[in-house]
Formats: C-alpha cells, structure tokens, sequence
C-alpha cells in the first residue's frame, strides 16, 4: 500500500532480519491528538514514502529462513524502531509471518531446556486465547454499559426519577402500586420536566416546556459528544468500520485503536445515541471491541511485536462486536468473516466464535435491558410463512435494494460536499445543527421521539392481550363468547390509522436525516437507521388471501424482513446479515423469507453500484485499500503499469560491489524511496536482490560506530564475497545480511489481472518487473490503484488520501 515507496519489500529467503521490534501502544496506535484530515499533503508525501530518513520499516520476504544470516551479525544490539511502522503504511504481511515463524521455532527449540521455558512455551500457546477472552470479556461489559447509560440518558430528556436519580423511566415505575394497563409508563415517582419547573402535567405550558427541554437536552448531548471527539480523540467519530476493514488489511493508523479513542467512543456514543440523532450503536460497539482487543494484544509480545498476528486478534475483537450489539455470536463471527476481515485463518475463526461466546455471556450476566436478552428488541414468532408470502418478501429486497443504493449515493456525495467545502471547517457547527433539527421535528412524532432500539421493539413484536401500543388499537367486540377475542377477526380502530400515518412521517424523516447524519463527526453507527424502513406498510394487504379469522399474516415478519432487506442494500452484506437477523428472532423457519429479501436487496443494489457504504467511504477516505470483492477485468500489463515510465528519470538502483558508502548515502539523501534494487552492475541491469532504505541507513550508521576503518569512500559489497581491492583502500562494508535475496517479480508480459491477484491474496506492497532477468521497473500498491482508478475513468490523483 505504501504507495509510492519504489520498492519495499524485502523478504529474505536466504536472509531474515529477526529484530524484535520495539513498538507500544503510544508509538503505534494511540495519536489520539492527530486530527484526521487527509487533505494535508503531508499524509500524501508519508503514503508515497516521502518521509525522512531512517523512519521506515524493515521487509523481508517469506520462504525458507537461515538463522545464520541474520541483521545482528552485524549489528551487536537490536536496535529500537526496528520492524516497526510508520503512521498511514501498509504492514509486511510476509515478513511478519516469516518473523512469527521465526519465533515459533525459537521457542519450541528451548522448551525442552528448562521448566522455565517449557512454562514460556505453553503461555506463548495460550497466550491468543487469553487476548481474545479478555477482548470478549471487555467488549460485553461496555456494550453493557453503553446500553444501561444510552437508556438513562434517553430518558433524561423527557424527565427524572425523584426517588432514584439513577433509574430510567421504566425502571422508575417497577416498583409502583399507582400504574395502569393503559398507562404503565406512569407513575408518581417519574416528573417530567413541566411537573418539575411549572408544576403542570398536561395543558399547551406543559407540552412546551417539555418542548424545550427535550430540545435542550439533545443539544447538549450533541455539543459534548463532538467537543470531546474534537478535543481528546478525533478517531473516535464516525461509525469505524470503514478504517477497522481498512486496517485488517495491514493499513497503519495509528491512534485509531489506542486507550484515548476508546476511553471517548465509549462516553460520546452514550451521549449521541441519547441525543436522538438518527443514528445506531451497533457499527461504533465493532469499533470499541477492536480497541479492546488492540489495548489487550500489548499485554502479549506474541502480538505486541508482530502486526499480522494482532490482526488476528482484531478480526476476533470485530466478531465480539458485532455479538454484543445484536445479540449474535454467530452472526459476529461471520460479519468478521464476510465483510471486515481480509487475513481470516482457521484458528482465527475458532478464537472469533469464543471472543463472541464470551462477549454475549458477559453482557447477558449484566441483563442491561432487564428482560434476559442481549438485545432490547429480541422477538420471537411462532406464525408459520406461507408460500404466496414470498413475493411481497421480495418485493422487501427490492426497495432494499433501491433505498441502499440511493442512501449511498445520496450521502456520499453529502460528505464530498462537507469535504470540498467550508461545512467540513466547522464539524461542531454542523453537529449542532443536525441535532437541534432532528430534535425540533422528532418531538411531536412519538415515533421519533422514541429511542430506535425501542422504536424497533414497538414495530417487530406482535400484537397481543398484553400489548398497550397504539398499533394494536382494534375494535373489541363486546358481545363476542371468548374473554381473549383474536386480533384477526377484530377491525382496526383509530389508533392503528393514526400510527399508520405517524410511521409515514417517520420513515421519510429517518431517510432524510440519516443521510446527513451518518458521517459527522460523532461515533455514528449506520444498522438501526438502517432498519427503520418498512413499517409504512398497511399489513392488511394480503388480508383476502387468508381464510376468514386465519392469523396468517404477521406484521413484525415483515417488519423484521424489511429492515434486512434494508441493511443489506446498504452493506451489501449476506450470509452474516441473515444470520444476525434469525439470531435475533430465534426462529429458523424464517430463513428462506430473509434469503430471499437479502438476495434480492444486494442483487438490485449491485444494478447500480457494486460498493456497500463501508466501501464507499473507504474510496471517499483514499484508503489504500484493495477489495478482495472487486474484479478486475482489464486486459493491460504489467508494463503498461510499472514505473518508471518513459517520461520519469531512470529507476534508482544499487550495485552489487562497486558503490561507495558516500554514494549510497547520497542517493538515500536525494530520493524519497522506502528501498531500491540491487543489480549486478549497470551494464548487465541482472536482479540480486532488494535493499530497504532503513535497513541501510541503520547498518551503515552502526558500523561507522562499531567497525573500524568504515569510512565514506568504503566500497559496499552485497555480493558473497569481497573483490579484490588495492591493499590501501578503505575496509569494505558487508551488507549481504540485510540484502533480501528473492523479492516478489513478476515479467513485463504479465496481465495485470494476475498482478492484482497476487497482490490481494499476498498483501504485497511492491513487486519487481523483469524482462528475461534484466530489471526493468516496479509496480507498488498505489500505482495498481491508481491504474483500477483510471480504468474506472476516475481521477487518479484525487483518490489517494483525499
């Protein structure tokens, strides 16, 4: 991804730098003062490598590894910043795992010396299940926590409970001998803010007064939320799932996942969910388990010290995350699966599903909702579908599929606008703004003024004798011979109609303003909004097909069918989705109605266009990130791709055996590369190998500290043995050790299509064009961008690191 830096990827099959590299949580992953703004040429010059010397990482490349051969033959003591990388690189996945192998074998070859090390040993092998419990275990107590204070908070607006401050509505009027069926939300122990400041509780004072401080509250809520995100922990905003698929694929960001991004995700999601903006805690709960699990990966130097191993543990943190907001251990596990992870091994899959196993158990023991589900909105149906209900299911996927794709569109090129404009200088402004607009209109609609994890209760749960809701108003029949009279046979009354048309002004309303809220900067998670589009529709549609009585229509199904069809026309997500939702449900006899309408959704959105949100704002961000989903069906080569190209300067390369330290040191001074190829001598342009610009620039500081007679005009050898010089010469400067002898090559002739493959499924950065051994160019991860971009007729300048 590096982009730019010609050439980085030094894998040493013959040589291996085995370095511990020294990094912690503060060098690598908690600048949670770096505001995110990727229109500075700064971050552009540090993804083309135009970065001082010495601030890069050291690569090589996978394969066999001789532990004879390696950088501390030459250097006596493991120097710090070794190994590690620089903010907005891609990691070394080969190398990385040839570094992990490494210590593998290191340590099962002492394990039989000592007790001791026998003890190293099985605490290295159980060290990845312990960072996963501790990730689950985390993650479930702060989605508990979340849950409990979102809904205290949510209520806060509307009144207080004056015999405990702490208790939220409901739990305020448990203990109560003074509350009604049909007004079970009351009691005397809940004032609302009218009884509280003008004594009234009904009349025009009272409902404007509550009017203003339900208005107050949410901007209050919306103004400490963004002002603490902008503050202490610009990373914190936003829904993350974009960054966190990002960053799966071996992107640096540091500070996305550090203690400060955590610590202010979790405090301003409570106050942006309590606020009412149209937004879900379900995308932000991924992104505060993967700070989690990044914290907890310090604790371990298996994963400490190695980028692709806490990557594993990230793809588990992703899987707890999804487990604790929707209740769905298995659906996490699979939402890792399908749509965040891009390194996803056997054993990564095992350590997901416990991560997710122990993150529902913790959040279930904490029962933050009171009624022994992991979720506020846990239904369960036991109606059977019939078959002719299959069309209207799909006729679900079809408008999932028509408001995905207008949702993307619609609010990418709101946050193009806020981009390119002056709305992006004012971030609190705007906030602000969205707030008081959502709380000014959501008031009046009692459908918008609830908190959407309860608004989707209200509307997936069927009507029942126990359910007071205005969608269950229908018409008793007095004179009928049972106490209980079912619903199916009973007309609808006033209050049905009437909810009917509130949920019309709340659905247009939801789609309005989660377009625009869904991007500001304030931990904003995209499911719920999502899920809140189908319950406009009058479930008495089908009603000749039933027989007279026959319960055969269930309108929380369709509810529940509509908001997957929905979801998956945003994210294009499947197989995880309906999961999720039949987790959610409990019933697997509605799977094939849920298939059907998720198909149907992603099949309708891909009409017209291919990318899900998290993709979308991926390419908006100019990530360098390479979709394992996206084909590539050009018939170019790689010589049409390479650099350098006819127009640019030569290729910057080394010798084998007849530069100078002085000419080395120059070329580093005068280029901005992470590494250059070493070739046998300019005439022949024959492959030797590949050399990393820190790699260089630390051996050749080290030896003029530590070797004798190393002094500028020092001949540099790479070759195996030294040439002969004249017997006044300077001593020469070995430095086969860090030359990695097989980098990643491909021919002139080689289709592009393959290019990228290679480039997916190895997580290179660079690899070397050849032409029958003689070197002819590289190609990096930007210019395969570059080059989709401009086949897609894009401007390739302007996708990286807008």
């Amino acid at each position: 991804m590096e982009s730019e830096q010609l050439f980085h990827r030094g894998y040493c099959r013959n040589s291996y730098n085995s370095i511990t590299s020294v990094s912690s949580d503060e060098e690598l992953l908690d600048g949670a003062g770096v505001i995110m703004d990727f229109q500075t040429s700064e971050d552009d010059n540090l993804l083309d490598g135009d970065t001082a010397v010495g601030t890069h990482y050291t690569m090589t490349n996978g394969g066999s590894i001789s532990s004879s051969t390696h950088l501390l033959d030459l250097l006596d003591e493991p120097i710090p910043g070794v190994g590690t990388y620089d903010d907005f690189h891609t990691i070394d996945w080969v190398r990385e795992k040839c570094k992990d192998r490494e210590r593998h074998r290191r340590i099962n070859s002492k394990k039989k010396e000592s007790a001791w090390e026998m003890t190293k040993s099985l605490y290295d092998a159980w060290s990845g299940w312990l960072v996963v419990t501790l990730t689950g275990l985390a993650s479930g107590a702060l989605a508990g926590l979340i849950d409990i204070a979102a809904d205290w908070m949510t209520d806060l607006k509307e009144g207080i409970c004056l015999s405990a401050l702490w208790y939220n509505h409901e739990q305020c009027c448990w203990g109560s001998n003074e509350t009604t069926f049909e007004e079970r939300d009351k009691c005397p122990q809940w004032k609302t803010w009218a009884e509280l400041i003008i004594g009234q509780a009904e009349g025009p004072g009272s409902y404007i007064m509550n009017y203003m401080m339900y208005i107050f509250w949410a901007l209050s809520f919306a103004f400490l939320a963004v002002s603490l995100v902008k503050v202490f922990a610009p990373y914190a905003c936003g829904s993350g799932i974009p960054e966190i698929k990002t960053i799966l694929s071996g992107f640096i960001i540091r500070g996305y996942l550090g203690k400060w991004t955590l610590m202010i995700k979790t405090i301003t999601l409570v106050l942006a969910v309590a606020s009412g903006l149209s937004l879900g805690k379900e995308g932000p709960l991924v992104h505060v388990a993967c700070c989690c699990g990044n914290i907890f990966s310090y604790l371990f130097p298996k994963y400490s010290t190695n980028e692709a191993k806490k990557r594993e543990v990230l793809s588990a943190a992703s899987a707890a995350g999804v487990s604790v907001a929707f209740g769905a251990p298995i659906g996490g596990v699979l939402f890792s699966l399908e749509e965040v992870s891009y390194y996803f091994p056997l054993k990564t899959l095992w350590r997901s599903f416990f991560a997710a196993l122990v993150a529902a158990f913790v959040l279930r023991s904490i029962n933050p909702f009171g009624n022994s589900r992991l979720v506020l909105f846990y239904v369960e149906y036991h109606t059977p579908w019939y078959l002719f209900e299959l069309f209207p299911f799909i006729l679900l996927g079809v408008f999932g599929g028509l408001w995905g794709a207008f949702f993307i569109r619609a609010n990418i090129a709101w946050c193009r606008r806020r981009k390119s404009t002056k709305f992006g200088k004012y971030p609190v402004l705007e906030v602000i703004v969205v707030a008081a607009i959502t709380a000014v209109v959501a008031f009046p609609n009692p459908y918008t003024r609830l908190n959407t994890s309860e608004l989707i209760k209200e509307l997936f749960t069927d009507c029942g004798p126990l359910e007071s809701s205005s969608l269950c108003d229908y018409r008793s029949d007095m004179n009928a011979s049972k106490i209980v009279d079912d619903i199916p046979d009973r007309p609808a009354g006033l209050g049905v109609y009437s909810a009917i048309w509130q949920l019309c002004l709340a659905l247009i309303f939801k789609i309005i303003m989660t377009v625009f809220t869904f991007g500001i900067k304030v931990p904003s998670g995209l499911f719920i909004p999502s899920m809140l589009a189908y319950y406009h529709h009058d479930w008495f549609i089908f009603k000749e097909w039933c027989e007279v009585g026959a319960d055969c229509i269930t309108p929380g199904l369709y509810a529940m069918v509509g908001a997957a069809a929905c979801l998956g026309g945003v994210t294009r997500m499947t197989v995880s989705l309906v999961v999720i939702v039949f987790e959610l449900t409990g019933g697997l006899e509605y799977i094939v109605p849920l298939m059907a309408a998720v198909m149907t959704s992603k099949w309708v959105g891909d009409a017209f266009g291919r990318e899900g949100i998290y993709e979308a704002h991926i390419r908006l961000n100019g990530y360098p990130f390479l979709d394992a989903k996206e084909e590539f069906t050009h018939t170019t080569l790689a010589a049409d791709v390479m650099r350098p190209r006819r127009s640019d300067p030569p290729l910057a390369v080394l010798t084998q055996d007849n530069m100078t330290v002085d000419d080395i040191e120059n070329m580093i001074n005068e280029t901005s590369y992470n590494g250059f190829p070493v070739i046998m001598s300019r005439e022949s342009q024959r492959l030797v190998g590949f050399a990393l610009r820190r790699d260089l620039t630390i051996a050749i500081e080290s030896a003029r500290k530590k070797q004798e007679g190393i002094v500028g005009s020092s001949r540099v050898c790479f070759a195996q043995h030294t040439p002969s010089l004249p017997a006044e010469s300077p001593r020469p400067l070995k430095l086969r050790s860090i030359l990695d002898m097989s980098p990643f090559t491909v021919t002139d002739h080689t289709p592009m299509e393959i290019v990228v493959d290679i480039f997916r499924k190895l997580g290179l950065r660079q690899c070397l064009v050849t032409h029958n051994g003689r070197l002819l160019g590289i190609i990096t991860k930007k210019d395969i961008l570059r080059h989709m971009a401009q086949t897609a007729n894009q401007d390739p300048a302007s996708i990286m690191f807008n």
